[in-house]
């Protein structure tokens, strides 16, 4: 069996981009397929396409949309690597960058001005996300020469604009009702603050952690260190914004956790962040989450808000693993819009090969591998 796919990088993400109507043609259902695409489960993914990190173990599914407001749907999976399972629970800020990209390259949106912008729609969270691609003089330019942070290559700029984030998953930008809250782990209590905008988010203070405000660098370490206990406390906190009835049935993508603390001496950013992402620390930043940290530092009361105080501009600066990455928030048509820009390229267009029959002793023989 063969199918057709296009290897994207978006924003600090690698993802497999498919059409709808060419899985659909498979007639196997995607929670089996995309796991054995992908070479699950395997720790390195050797029997797939998989890129063995969370960074890199992604798909997007994409098609036209029938509906006049709206150019392009799509459904991000997260894949798993050790397990053969697809999270559906959110969305990929990061991986959503490349559906505006794809949507011009495949002649689905025909680029209009210097800057053309696609409609589209996420369908794990029903998010609108405005996707402004740089096309100077009508057309993408022949060589990418856009650069952010996390990424060593330029690539096509794309701006992406949440619409109207705030509870989208929730109902609500507190889905607690509360801007901070309390929650007991491990017999202690973590002041914690959950927020719902782009993706549920549970945010930490570093210093509640152990961790050196001032020595952001060394914090990658000393939360490896404490990786079971935020899992404990980021399921606690998934019951608690309705995310799952127990904190066994918890998804493993959302609610995202991030730490943060306020940066010294550094005038180029307006808080420090760290986020997990599938139970590792993050090597840049989750896009979607840093839609919640952005209208988390705007809202009083928030464990974000304490170390941010009143941002004084419609910019967030974030400090990452990766560099600094700003968020940004305008009206357009009556909306607004809260968004972060990235850039993404093409890498590949494939086929990909897969056995006609997805039976259990090939994957017993992935499962039962050792290396």
């Amino acid at each position: 069996m063969n199918i057709q796919a296009e290897w994207m990088r978006g924003g600090t993400s690698k993802c497999w981009v498919f059409e709808t109507d060419h899985l659909d043609l498979t007639r196997i259902s995607l929670d089996e397929l995309l796991p054995r695409l992908f070479g699950s489960p395997d720790q390195r993914q050797i029997d797939g396409v998989g890129g063995a990190t969370s960074t890199t173990s992604k798909a997007v599914i994409l098609h036209q949309s029938a509906d006049p407001d709206v150019d392009v749907e799509f459904t991000f999976a997260q894949v798993g690597i050790e397990e053969a399972t697809v999270d559906w629970g959110s969305n990929c800020g990061n991986c959503s960058a490349v559906v505006g990209l794809y949507a011009i390259e495949n002649g689905w949106v025909a680029p209009q001005g210097d800057v053309t912008q696609i409609i589209t729609r996420n369908t794990n969270t029903k998010q609108i996300i405005v996707q402004l691609v740089d096309t100077p003089e009508g057309a993408l330019p022949i060589v990418p020469q856009a650069h952010m942070p996390g990424v060593a290559s330029a690539g096509y700029k794309v701006g992406l604009g949440f619409k109207d984030p705030a509870g989208m998953t929730t109902g609500s930008l507190l889905p607690t009702g509360n801007a901070a809250d309390s929650l007991s782990v491990d017999g202690r209590n973590w002041t914690v603050s959950m927020v719902d905008a782009g993706a549920p988010v549970v945010v930490f203070r570093a210093e509640d952690l152990g961790l050196d405000a001032g020595r952001y660098g060394t914090w990658t370490g000393d939360v490896e260190r404490q990786l079971d206990t935020l899992e404990k406390i980021r399921r606690e906190a998934a019951v608690r914004m309705g995310l799952a009835p127990t904190t066994a049935q918890a998804a493993r993508a959302i609610p995202k956790v991030a730490i943060a603390a306020a940066p010294a001496d550094d005038l180029e950013s307006d808080i420090n962040v760290m986020m997990l992402s599938m139970g590792k620390p993050h090597p840049a930043l989750a896009i979607t989450g840093s839609i919640a940290l952005s209208l988390g530092a705007r809202t009083p009361g928030t464990v974000l808000h304490s170390i941010t105080g009143e941002i004084p501009r419609a910019a967030l600066r974030l400090r990452t693993p990766a560099g600094v990455i700003e968020t940004w928030s305008e009206k357009r048509d009556g909306s607004m819009l809260v968004g972060v820009d990235r850039t993404a390229r093409s890498i590949a267009s494939s086929i990909i090969h897969l056995p006609e029959t997805l039976g259990s002793a090939a994957e017993g023989s992935l499962a039962s591998a050792s290396y």
